[in-house]
């Protein structure tokens, strides 16, 4: 049966409308309900080409039982983190807060009705316990219990979360702004603390791309390199060289479609080797123009190559619509949904 996302244009909403959740739009009138009724809020965020959030999407929300307990118990709410950074922010913020580690999608946050404080986070829920997870449907149920044996707590709840997120996010007065050149040299200072020296990149597995990060250790190579190499082209700095060994050693392992170019959403070993499936067209985006950036800089051929691969991967696709995102499907499923059971075939839904 329909429920009130049909008329929305989010093709990740669209994809809930006719689930058997009651799902509802962020909006006033949802708000209003919930604290008409006195029933917290769940609030799921995620958007379409998450493989996590269409994992939970068959296997918890359209299930009959798991749904009845959603809507008995909640005021269900879906939110397109494309279409609604500014909640995904803050609520990204507040698992962060409450779980003292990052978060992700699809987001699952228990909300007061007055004040839409979180007093829950997570993210991926599987529908029966496994992998040291609980149920999803046993723990709607302990929400719903916490939120009505605390429910006066509750009430008072969203003042110290609003303190609490102002505490993880000051807003600096313009006596507070440093030195940009400073910013600069801290942040890449901060990444070579991080950097994996055997395989490039930051961390440890998961690791993303993250482009932006990229971009800044080129900007800091250009700024030594003026400072203390001026005339001397071939000086590489250590920003430079974590740089384009990272950059290698993305283009040449499973990170990069080497059949179709352009790059997955991230790596899942820390080596570049096994992919998620599924192309983020901003992250391409910003790859694309970082690349040729480093062609410019270094006259490796092997950087302008894999920007030829990015570039000619989107062309057919790009003149018809906006693209944000590729969700990658073999025989019309999921393929992380059903890795386990193997797959055959190949699709692409945009």
């Amino acid at each position: 049966m329909p429920n009130s996302l049909t008329n929305q244009t989010s093709p990740y909403l669209l994809q809930h409308a006719n689930s058997p959740v009651d799902w509802h739009p962020w909006s006033q009138f949802a708000l209003g309900l919930a604290k008409e009724k006195s029933k917290p809020i769940l609030l799921s965020i995620g958007y379409s080409t998450c493989h996590w959030c269409h994992s939970m999407e068959t296997e918890s929300f359209e299930n009959p039982r798991i749904a009845d307990i959603m809507n008995e118990l909640f005021v269900c709410i879906k939110v397109d983190r494309e279409e609604r950074p500014d909640l995904d922010k803050i609520y990204q913020s507040a698992h962060q807060i409450l779980t003292q580690r990052p978060g992700g999608w699809p987001l699952t946050i228990a909300l007061t009705p007055n004040g839409h404080a979180p007093f829950f986070a997570g993210t991926y829920f599987p529908p029966e316990p496994q992998l040291n997870l609980p149920g999803f449907g046993d723990l709607l149920k302990k929400m719903a219990h916490h939120f009505t044996a605390n429910y006066e707590e509750m009430e008072e709840y969203h003042h110290s979360f609003g303190s609490a997120l102002s505490q993880l996010n000051p807003q600096p007065t313009k006596a507070d702004l440093p030195d940009s050149g400073a910013v600069l040299m801290s942040a890449a200072g901060q990444l070579e603390s991080r950097f994996d020296s055997e395989f490039g990149g930051f961390g440890d597995a998961p690791k993303f791309p993250h482009p932006s990060q990229l971009s800044l250790l080129l900007a800091q190579h250009h700024k030594q390199h003026t400072s203390t190499h001026a005339g001397d082209e071939d000086g590489e700095t250590v920003s430079l060289s974590m740089l384009t060994q990272t950059m290698k050693n993305m283009a040449r392992g499973g990170l990069y479609d080497q059949v179709g170019g352009g790059f997955f959403r991230y790596s899942v070993d820390k080596k570049w080797c096994i992919p998620h499936f599924g192309k983020m067209l901003y992250d391409n985006a910003q790859l694309l123009g970082l690349y040729c950036d480093l062609y410019q800089t270094t006259g490796d051929p092997e950087y302008a190559d894999t920007a030829l691969g990015i570039a000619v991967v989107y062309p057919e696709v790009c003149n018809l619509a906006f693209y944000c995102s590729f969700a990658i499907s073999f025989g019309g499923v999921n393929v992380e949904s059903e890795a386990k059971a193997g797959f055959s075939g190949f699709s692409i839904e945009c």
